[in-house]
């Protein structure tokens, strides 16, 4: 994805052999002034140097590719190491100067299987309500539960992100303040997606949501997200076809490299029908305190319509996955498509919290495998 997007990616591997690292960190400590670079850990690490050479050996042959190769440089001879590293990174800097085609992977083109003109979206039932009385109820108690699983010890060691999409006012925001009402303050950030700055349009699109996830234990809320790759852009013509295509799978290895890092991922559409947009535009105009959040781009979007729900279409069939799948929300009555987000948010943290202790569990359990003595140097 970084060359894609026009980065030079440039790995080096410095390779030093055992008795070289060895003597190293002697003569680190037998000097007073770098005797402090050198703890015990690091001679730990001289201990399971085979192991190591193993992993980086296996490492360098799955991660290196044409267009981002490892430069694999001898370490022990100070002088060469920088050297060749210094010629290497000229050499790349000047052929990417001289290069003027950026590759672009593209994906395969989108198919279009519409034969009796039901897509997911018409599929849903928008008539779907909840009466107040039974609203408030069900709100209190999965604002209760909501708020015990965020402090279940369990989650002390996973993370959480809630990533909200819809169409212009949808309830995005109401749903997410029915959210954090069960969140301590100092446990949650909530990040409303505009359009790029000019700094974050000289970085990768993905660039300003990994400044934004998570730690553990901490809850990130995105209202847009990453999806605006291949929802506004795509529309909008903000990126060519090449780039929003490829995003898919990009999106895809982005999400699941969150659920890897432990993080669980939740992502909501709501889905309001054309009556009820229109509707909820012409309130906002006639309430005072609402009218800022009617502008003549919503409008405008509104204008296209069709071409988003074809675009919202396409985002579901090629981003929903069985580790982070999209949940549909019926958003034309609030009440209703708060208590779904809340009550689908709550199930899906109590079923990650569960699966996550058992696959600890049999970790823990599993009898250690005899070292290899074998190593590859790499």
């Amino acid at each position: 994805m970084l060359v894609n997007e026009g980065a030079l990616v440039l790995k080096f591997w410095l390779h030093l052999t055992k008795d070289g690292q060895k003597q190293r960190l002697k003569e680190l400590s037998a000097n007073p002034c770098t005797a402090w670079r050198v703890t015990q850990w690091n001679w730990d690490r001289l201990k399971t140097y085979d192991q190591l050479q193993d992993a980086a050996g296996h490492m360098l042959r799955v991660t290196n590719t044409a267009v981002a190769p490892w430069a694999v440089v001898e370490g022990t001879d100070d002088r060469y190491r920088g050297l060749m590293v210094g010629q290497v990174l000229l050499s790349s800097l000047q052929a990417k100067l001289t290069d003027k085609h950026t590759p672009r992977g593209i994906e395969a083109p989108l198919v279009r299987v519409d034969l009796d003109g039901h897509t997911v979206l018409s599929k849903l039932d928008l008539s779907l309500s909840l009466p107040d009385k039974e609203y408030k109820n069900q709100l209190a108690h999965w604002q209760a539960r909501l708020s015990g699983l965020m402090h279940d010890p369990r989650f002390s060691g996973r993370s959480l992100v809630c990533a909200f999409e819809g169409a212009d006012a949808a309830g995005k925001g109401g749903a997410i303040r029915r959210i954090t009402a069960a969140l301590d303050a100092r446990q949650y950030q909530v990040t409303p997606v505009a359009a790029p700055t000019e700094e974050e349009k000289a970085q990768p699109y993905l660039w300003r949501f990994w400044r934004q996830l998570p730690r553990h234990g901490q809850v990130a809320i995105f209202d847009r997200t990453w999806y605006g790759r291949v929802l506004v852009e795509r529309i909008e013509g903000f990126c060519a076809e090449p780039d929003w295509l490829r995003a898919y799978s990009e999106i895809n290895d982005f999400e699941h490299e969150m659920n890897e890092a432990g993080i669980i991922v939740v992502k909501f559409w709501l889905q309001i029908s054309q009556a009820e947009q229109l509707e909820r535009f012409k309130e906002r105009e006639k309430i005072a305190f609402k009218r800022f959040k009617i502008t003549q781009e919503d409008w405008r979007n509104r204008e296209k319509w069709d071409d988003y729900q074809q675009a919202i279409c396409d985002m579901v069939d090629r981003t929903s996955t069985g580790n982070v799948p999209w949940i549909l929300v019926e958003a034309n009555d609030k009440n209703y498509a708060r208590i779904k987000i809340l009550q689908t948010l709550c199930e899906r943290l109590d079923a990650e919290l569960a699966s996550h202790v058992q696959i600890d569990k049999r970790i823990k359990d599993k009898p250690a495998k005899a070292k290899s003595k074998k190593h590859t140097k790499p």
